[in-house]
C-alpha cells in the first residue's frame, strides 16, 4: 500500500475517532474525557494534513515534519490525557504545551535534520513514555467491575509501545535503513499500518470504558438511594440473600440492625418536608460514623433503615454508638439546634433460619419493641424480646 493510501485512511479513522467520542460526549456531557479522547483525534487528523500538503508542495522543515510530529505525539497525550480525566485526575494540558515546545525545539537540532531514522529515534521515548503511563495508569486501578474495560486499551497502549521501541532499537543498533520522508520503504509502511491500527482499535477501547462506566453508574443508581447514598430496598434483596449464604457456609455471626427516625412526621409538619430531607441526611451521615466500612447500609422506606452487621460482639455496640452518636449530633435547622433521635432493634441470623428476612422480621419486633418501651434506645431480639415459646415459659 503506498503512502498517500496509508495517509488518506489513517485521516478517515482519525475523523472516525474525533467524531465517535464527540457524538457520544454529546450524548452524555457528563463524561469531559470523551472531548479529551475527540480532540486526539483532531490532533491525528491534523498530522494527517500535514503530511497530506506535504505530498503536493514543499513546506519549511519546522512544519513538516516538526508541526505534524507535535499533532501526532499530541494525539498520544490527548489519550493520556482523557484516561486521567476518567480516572478523577488532573488532565495536565501544561505537560501538553512543554511536551508541544520540546518537540519544537527538538526540530532545530542538526540530528533532528538528519536522517529520517534519526527522526523515529528521537521521537520514540515520547511516545512510549506516554503509552507507558497510560498503561501504568490503568493497570494499578482497584475497581474490579471496570478492569475488564480497561484491559483492551492497556493492551492496544502496550502492543503500540512494543513494536514503535523495537523498530527505534533495530534503527539505532542494526544495519543502516535508508527511508525517506514519507516513502513506501517496509519499515515506514509497517509503522503507518501500526499507527492506523492503533486509531481504530483506540476508539473501540475508549468507547468501551464510556458504555461500561455509564452501565455501572445506571446499575448504581438503580441500586441506590438518591436522598441518603445509601442502598435501597432492591439493594438489600440481593445482597442480603449473598451474606445470608456466606454466613451459613462459614458460621460468622450476620445481625440485621433495623431503626427509625423518633418523631419523624412532627418534623415534617413543624418544619417542612425540606426539613424531612435534612433529617434524614443527617441520620445517615451520623450513622455512617458509627458504623464500620464494610457494613451495608439500606434505606428501606420513608425514615427507615437497616444495617447488615457481620461479626462477633461487636453487634450490640455498634447499636448503641449509633444511636448515642445521632442523639448527641443536633441537626440545625432554620437557626435552630433539633435534637434527633432513633430507635433500633437488633437481631442475628439463626442456624434454623432458611430465608434471610426472618432475621430481618425479629429485627423489626425489637424495632416495635424499642419504641413502645420509650424510644431512643435499642432492643436485641433475644435479650430484651424474648421469642413467643421462652416467653410464654417467662
Amino acid at each position: 500500500m503506498d503512502s498517500f493510501t496509508l495517509v488518506i485512511v489513517s485521516a478517515l479513522a482519525s475523523t472516525i475517532m474525533a467524531a465517535t467520542m464527540y457524538l457520544l460526549h454529546r450524548a452524555s456531557r457528563r463524561t469531559p474525557c470523551l472531548l479529551d479522547w475527540s480532540a486526539a483525534g483532531l490532533s491525528f487528523l491534523a498530522s494527517n494534513a500535514v503530511a497530506l500538503l506535504a505530498m503536493h508542495a514543499k513546506l519549511p522543515f519546522l512544519v513538516a515534519p516538526g508541526i505534524a510530529n507535535v499533532f501526532y505525539i499530541g494525539g498520544h497525550y490527548l489519550i493520556l490525557a482523557g484516561v486521567r480525566r476518567h480516572l478523577g485526575l488532573r488532565p495536565r494540558y501544561d505537560w501538553l504545551a512543554g511536551l508541544a515546545a520540546a518537540i519544537l525545539l527538538l526540530h532545530t537540532t542538526s540530528f533532528a535534520h538528519g536522517p529520517v531514522a534519526s527522526r523515529l529515534i528521537m521521537l520514540t521515548p515520547f511516545v512510549a513514555g506516554i503509552n507507558a503511563s497510560v498503561v501504568w495508569l490503568l493497570a494499578r486501578q482497584p475497581q474490579r467491575a471496570m478492569r475488564d474495560s480497561y484491559l483492551p486499551l492497556l493492551l492496544v497502549e502496550a502492543a503500540f509501545m512494543t513494536q514503535m521501541t523495537l523498530r527505534a532499537v533495530f534503527l539505532a543498533l542494526g544495519q543502516p535503513v535508508q527511508l525517506t520522508f514519507l516513502g513506501n520503504q517496509i519499515w515506514q509502511t509497517a509503522g503507518s499500518v501500526a499507527v492506523l491500527t492503533f486509531l481504530s482499535l483506540s476508539t473501540m477501547c475508549c468507547a468501551l470504558i464510556v458504555i461500561r462506566h455509564q452501565e455501572l453508574a445506571l446499575r448504581s443508581a438503580s441500586l441506590t438511594d438518591s436522598l441518603t447514598g445509601w442502598f435501597n430496598r432492591r439493594a438489600l434483596l440481593d445482597m442480603a440473600e449473598r451474606e445470608f449464604q456466606r454466613h451459613r457456609r462459614s458460621g460468622e455471626a450476620l445481625h440485621f440492625l433495623t431503626f427509625d427516625i423518633d418523631h419523624f412526621k412532627s418534623i415534617n409538619d413543624q418544619h417542612g418536608h425540606a426539613a424531612g430531607d435534612a433529617a434524614i441526611r443527617h441520620v445517615t451521615n451520623v450513622a455512617a460514623q458509627a458504623l464500620r466500612g464494610y457494613d451495608a447500609r439500606f434505606r428501606i422506606g420513608g425514615e427507615e433503615f437497616a444495617v447488615l452487621i457481620t461479626g462477633d460482639g461487636e453487634a450490640r455496640l455498634i447499636g448503641e454508638r449509633l444511636r448515642a452518636l445521632i442523639e448527641n449530633t443536633p441537626l440545625l435547622v432554620d437557626g435552630q439546634r433539633l435534637t434527633l433521635t432513633v430507635s433500633l432493634g437488633m437481631a442475628a441470623c439463626l442456624a434454623d433460619d432458611l430465608q434471610w428476612d426472618e432475621a430481618l422480621r425479629r429485627a423489626d419486633q425489637a424495632l416495635y419493641h424499642a419504641k413502645r418501651h420509650g424510644r431512643n434506645r435499642l432492643s436485641v431480639y433475644g435479650e430484651d424480646i424474648l421469642p413467643p415459646q421462652a416467653a410464654r415459659l417467662a
